[in-house]
């Protein structure tokens, strides 16, 4: 970090600075807060941030409609879709000294939706000679006339820049790239929703580096290790050849939904910070009498480094900040200006150990809504959910608000999870935890990693060698692999012959799409619905075996339900059949449940609601030598499609497994 920070330019504008200089000022226009290297300034016209400068370079670029300001808020909430809030605001200018002597001021914003009584709430706070906003976010709704209103489907922060300063993306260590040009996209040819083929604009950075087409949601992110995402200036189009950054920083996670398997769009010419939204099958909250909500905070970094510094350097620098005891007196401070956050006399420090099964790789111990998944956390509207890696068999989560919580463990290489529900969490002591791996008998073979993803297999986590970046393959529109291709025979996996990467599609479709596909003109389905796995067993595997077990892990399914979570449509398909047969000599059937549903891999991931289901048959219908199961969808199986989406319903493994006993 020493190194890092040597090439930035902060010596002489150290956080740690007792004499830092913070001002704030309002008129009968404008609200603003400003340090020596930082100055934001807030419309009172439309309640948004419309100028944001670092070392006097301008960050956002003029203002023309959404563009050109922020962060700003906005929610799909209301009865008639998206709210901007702001035009109707009360705006409030805070000022005062935090524990540690500290200067900050705050910019308040809060808009009433006068026809449902809800209420839209931002708050930032800058603090000393940070050069970034803490954020927080709070939505209330009070109507007992109609006690559920909707559902919440987003609720995002976005900081929206005008310019052509900003040339880079950035969503992870991994994952980064030049961001197409402006006008590329007049150029473009859009493929399905949201989702364009660049590949002939050969000029563009993006085209030569990353892909040949563009989407948002090869942009999005896992949250289990996310720290920071943003955009990135090379210096080339930068007042003094500088560069910048604009991050938005995960330093906590406690109030979003879906626990460390939630993804996200994080940044596309936006840096978004989405706390709640349905992509990848999330499940959203409903809004109902009562409903009060505050998330965060997450802090809004802007950094600056010298001529030549690299997009990895800036990004470091933010990432630094992803650490929940960063700044805790300076919150302790301003909580009485936020309303409901739990300082730091109603937290704690959640540790202990947990005793693992053998072969458990990369643990991890989750903090969620009692007595819910995780994954579907978002009942209890005070819900808040914390996660750590095991390391050694040990865990620590600071800052842990009291209250009874499900503790959930799960590991890569162990099918199954370790649940406890009615832990409480509260002062003093230790806990420890003992998870036996599930088993049902003797494993017979095992396909694929039990990981929650389906990126093992081909077109999964496997890099697109075909640029110089080398994205992921899953990030990349799933249109451009030819399963005909593929696997012209259909899938025949053999255990102990076959190779995942290779012999195993990262999706299992019902038949493959021509909607949504620019490079098919017709629905393909042959040998496409069914797939089949041989296996051999010899006599002593057999002898005294009475029960088979097959044990079924996925990772992604898309229902005719679509991403609707808690009504049910009346398709035949909004629960899923999914069958697995036996030689012909057996057969059962799993209704996927419409609640797990959600766009997939068609909106470029390979981790989104998990679930399984275990099938138990005799042990008779297995036989000496060869043996083939047969995993099926429904021929034909698909959805009603408004948008330009496939329209074919699809499920993504993560891992199979045969026991006998």
């Amino acid at each position: 970090m020493k190194g890092i920070q040597s090439r930035l330019a902060f010596v002489a504008m150290l956080l740690c600075q007792a004499t830092a200089r913070l001002t704030t000022g309002e008129n009968a226009t404008h609200l603003t807060l400003s340090n020596d290297r930082l100055s934001v300034v807030l419309a009172r016209s439309n309640g948004h941030i419309i100028d944001l400068t670092l070392d006097g370079q301008d960050l956002l670029g003029p203002l023309d409609g959404n563009r050109g300001k922020g962060p700003y808020l906005d929610c799909s909430c209301t009865p008639s879709g998206f709210w901007t809030p702001g035009g109707t605001a009360e705006l409030q200018l805070v000022n005062g000294t935090d524990s540690t002597g500290t200067p900050y001021g705050g910019l308040i914003m809060s808009d009433r939706f006068a026809a449902t009584n809800q209420t839209l709430s931002q708050y930032f706070f800058l603090r000393g000679e940070e050069t970034g906003l803490h954020a927080f976010s709070r939505l209330t709704y009070f109507n007992a006339s109609k006690p559920l209103l909707r559902d919440l489907g987003e609720m995002r922060t976005l900081f929206r820049p005008n310019t052509a300063l900003w040339t880079h993306f950035s969503t992870s260590d991994g994952n980064f790239g030049p961001l197409p040009a402006a006008e590329t996209f007049s150029k473009a040819l859009t493929v399905q929703d949201a989702t364009t083929y660049i590949g002939d604009v050969t000029e563009d950075p993006y085209t030569q580096q990353y892909s040949d087409y563009f989407t948002k949601y090869s942009l999005s992110e896992s949250w289990r290790n996310h720290d920071a995402h943003g955009q990135f200036s090379d210096g080339s189009t930068s007042a003094d050849g500088s560069t910048f950054g604009a991050w938005l920083v995960h330093n906590t996670v406690e109030t979003y939904y879906g626990g460390p398997l939630h993804s996200d769009l994080v940044v596309d010419g936006i840096v978004y910070n989405y706390m709640v939204a349905g992509h990848h099958g999330a499940p959203m909250p409903n809004i109902t009498h009562g409903f009060d909500r505050t998330w965060g905070p997450q802090f809004y970094y802007f950094n600056k480094g010298a001529p030549g510094s690299t997009i990895d350097e800036l990004r470091a620098d933010a990432a630094q900040y992803a650490d929940p005891e960063w700044n805790a007196e300076f919150y302790d401070s301003i909580a009485p200006h936020v309303p409901n956050f739990i300082p730091s006399a109603g937290r704690v420090t959640f540790e202990g150990r947990v005793e693992l099964p053998a072969g458990a790789k990369r643990p991890i111990i989750v903090l969620s809504e009692n007595r819910q998944d995780f994954q579907l956390n978002v009942f209890d509207t005070k819900s808040r959910q914390y996660w750590a890696e095991i390391g050694c068999g040990k865990f620590r989560i600071p800052r842990v608000a009291e209250g009874k919580y499900r503790v959930t463990v799960y590991a890569d290489g162990v099918f199954g999870w370790f649940i406890q529900d009615d832990v409480e969490v509260g002062p003093g002591g230790e806990w420890s935890f003992t998870w036996r791996e599930e088993s049902a008998g003797e494993e017979v073979w095992r396909i694929g990693v039990p990981d929650k993803s389906s990126g093992e297999y081909l077109h999964g986590y496997a890099p697109d060698t075909t640029k110089p970046l080398q994205p992921e393959q899953y990030r990349i529109y799933w249109g451009q692999y030819d399963f005909e291709q593929d696997f012209p025979e259909g899938v025949r996996f053999e255990v102990g012959k076959s190779d995942e990467a290779r012999d195993l599609n990262y999706i299992h479709w019902s038949f493959i799409p021509a909607k949504g596909n620019h490079l098919r003109e017709e629905n393909y389905y042959d040998n496409v619905n069914n797939w089949t796995v041989v296996f051999d067993l010899n006599s002593d595997r057999l002898s005294g075996a009475e029960t088979a077990t097959l044990t079924v892990q996925i990772a992604g399914t898309k229902t005719a339900n679509g991403n609707a979570k808690w009504t049910v449509s009346g398709h035949p398909y909004a629960n899923l059949p999914w069958t697995a047969g036996v030689n012909g000599r057996w057969e059962s059937t799993w209704l996927i449940p419409y609640w797990r549903s959600g766009s997939c891999g068609v909106r470029s991931a390979v981790a989104c609601q998990n679930i399984e289901n275990k099938f138990e048959f005799p042990a008779s219908v297995l036989k000496e030598g060869r043996n083939e199961l047969t995993l099926s969808l429904p021929f034909n199986a698909s959805s009603i499609e408004t948008a330009l989406l496939p329209d074919a319903l699809y499920v993504q493994y993560d891992a199979l497994r045969l026991e006998l006993a």
